[in-house]
């Protein structure tokens, strides 16, 4: 069942940025914020926007929080206030709890809580700017485990009008192209017979090295 109403709490450039991306996409969107301030600027952003404690429990029960799809602990250097807002959440029966976490140990105690996601979106973001400066091809990058990526490739001038049965990147590398995003288009679970063009994005999956070897090939001569 698709998700429709989110909890953001912590108002900071993390949560806000956030929650104007859910309110972007339709969604119904919640506010939470000690700071009077900040939630007077994202009072006619959000679907509603309300100045509360989130480590107290009362507080949380009364604005129904348990009635939403999804709460987001997005409070940005209280440590403190993340992991008891966290316990309240899943004590109170939320559906699903995110939680940023602001440093690694920080992330292992949310995930003992039971929080169902816990986010580093200062690493994981360092992590995508260091694999795009040194390969210019590469639009994205997601991590799905330590072994296996999920990456957005350019596709490059020499590779223009080549099939995916010439290119071969599962027999050659190991990793396999699951989607190319044209102008026309996305092609899905695309056929050994379709061809790639210079600019198209080529959405491949495989292990680290598997796609390594790959973004080799593209940049190498």
């Amino acid at each position: 069942m698709k998700m429709k109403q989110f909890a953001v709490i912590g108002l900071g450039r993390f949560g806000s940025s956030l929650a104007k991306e859910l309110v972007s996409q339709g969604l119904e969107v919640l506010g939470i914020d000690r700071d009077e301030e900040t939630v007077d600027e994202m009072a006619d952003v959000l679907t509603h926007a309300i100045v509360a404690d989130s480590t107290e429990e009362e507080t949380l029960r009364s604005i129904g929080i348990r009635n939403f799809d999804c709460a987001i602990v997005a409070i940005g250097d209280d440590i403190q206030a993340s992991i008891m807002t966290a316990i309240l959440l899943k004590d109170l029966g939320v559906r699903m709890v995110v939680a940023k976490a602001l440093t690694e140990l920080h992330g292992k105690v949310l995930e003992r809580l039971g929080v169902d996601r816990v986010i580093y979106p200062e690493r994981d973001m360092g992590i995508r700017v260091a694999h795009q400066l040194v390969n210019p091809n590469l639009l994205d990058y997601i991590e799905l485990s330590k072994e296996y990526t999920i990456v957005e490739l350019s596709v490059p001038g020499k590779l223009n009008g080549v099939t995916l049965k010439e290119l071969d990147p599962r027999a050659k590398y190991g990793c396999s192209v699951v989607a190319i995003n044209k102008k026309s288009g996305v092609i899905i679970a695309p056929a050994a017979t379709d061809v790639i063009n210079e600019r198209d994005v080529m959405v491949i999956i495989g292990t680290n090295k598997q796609i390594e070897s790959f973004e080799d090939e593209l940049v190498g001569s």
